[in-house]
């Protein structure tokens, strides 16, 4: 299996899809989207994952005018790799409702911080992660649960806290006044956090901020510094050792790499 590219935290006001292109597709989607499936329109209510053939034609829209936000990864298939996906019994063409998307997005993440270095077992790392991906869709296609709603109490508003985090990752956000608008204690809600998806409320933050932090580094000609202010640091040295820490590199590296892969 080889990975043609990887993209992660793209949005769009558009329509995503028609011709998607000759190979295989993984599209995770982190907000709704509207699809046509046998005629008629349908929506997911959340975060889905959706497994398309190659020359797929189908198209994705956002819902309630809001930008969609999703990762995708095009990659080509061997013929035991189809077989090994056929044999997985994964739904194709059509999105996948997820109760969470902690193992496949944190495999995304690792798979695109693996892309930068191009290590000597880079190709192995990334058909062993497409695989986890494979196994998750799986399981969750195979094996229906309880909604998080139905199972973790406050679930929805932690969501939108979430989503919020990644929307506007420079805000100084305060636990003690989402835990007040809730009534619930800081340790009760870090423990509903963990279990709702799988990762603390601190490291989404870091997340979301290196995040933008990597994008600018790819986009713009800020310097170091200037980025480390613009996504929420009073502190150059400490944003440099978060962002080595998380991406295994330093800014500068991160930059000269991703804009040498794009050439």
């Amino acid at each position: 299996m080889k990975i043609n590219r990887i993209q992660l935290n793209c949005r769009r006001t558009a329509a995503l899809g028609g011709e998607m292109g000759a190979d295989p597709v993984l599209l995770l989607f982190r907000t709704p989207v509207e699809y046509i499936e046998s005629g008629k329109v349908k929506r997911t209510s959340g975060t889905s994952a959706a497994l398309l053939t190659s020359g797929y034609k189908q198209s994705f829209k956002p819902v309630n005018g809001s930008p969609m936000r999703y990762d995708i990864v095009s990659f080509k298939t061997s013929a035991a790799d189809r077989q090994y996906i056929a044999s997985m019994n994964i739904p194709q063409d059509t999105p996948i409702e997820l109760e969470d998307d902690f193992v496949i997005s944190g495999t995304l993440r690792s798979m695109q911080a693996q892309s930068m270095h191009r290590s000597r077992h880079f190709s192995e790392f990334m058909e062993l992660s497409m695989r986890v991906i494979f196994i998750a869709l799986s399981e969750t296609a195979e094996c229906p649960e309880k909604t998080p709603e139905e199972k973790i109490p406050h679930y929805a508003n932690l969501k939108k806290l979430r989503e919020a985090v990644y929307e506007d990752p420079v805000n100084t956000w305060s636990v003690d006044e989402t835990c007040e608008d809730l009534d619930i204690s800081r340790t009760y809600f870090h423990r509903l956090y963990f279990a709702a998806f799988g990762i603390t409320f601190r490291q989404d933050v870091i997340e979301s901020r290196l995040l933008c932090a990597a994008k600018m580094l790819k986009n713009t000609e800020h310097s170091v510094a200037e980025i480390a202010e613009l996504c929420g640091y009073d502190s150059e040295s400490y944003f440099m050792r978060q962002f080595k820490m998380h991406k295994g590199c330093t800014p500068t590296e991160y930059r000269r790499r991703a804009r040498t892969t794009e050439e």
